[in-house]
C-alpha cells in the first residue's frame, strides 16, 4: 500500500489513522527513520528490535560467535 501524506514546512506529518491502528500508535508513539539508498523506512520500535533479534541470531549460529570463543582469539592475537 503506498499513500501519500504531506510533511509541513516545521517537518511534521501525520501517518494515516488505519496504519497507526495496525502499528500500535493509535495514541501516539516513537517510530524509527531508516534512510536508504532507496528511500526512507519508518518502522516501529518493536520491528526495529525484532529485525535486530533476526539479525542477531543469524550470527548466533555461527561457532565463533560465542563470548568465549571471542576472548580466546583476543588472547590468541595478543599473545597471552
Amino acid at each position: 500500500m503506498t499513500l501519500q501524506v504531506n510533511i509541513t514546512p516545521n517537518g511534521r506529518m501525520s501517518l494515516p489513522v488505519g496504519i497507526r491502528k495496525r502499528l500500535g500508535l493509535e495514541g501516539g508513539g516513537a517510530v524509527l527513520v531508516e534512510e536508504t539508498p532507496e528511500g526512507v523506512i519508518l518502522r516501529t520500535v518493536d520491528q526495529a528490535v525484532a529485525k535486530a533479534q533476526a539479525i542477531a541470531k543469524r550470527y548466533a549460529q555461527h561457532p565463533d560467535a560465542s563470548v568465549d570463543a571471542f576472548l580466546a582469539t583476543r588472547r590468541a592475537e595478543s599473545g597471552e
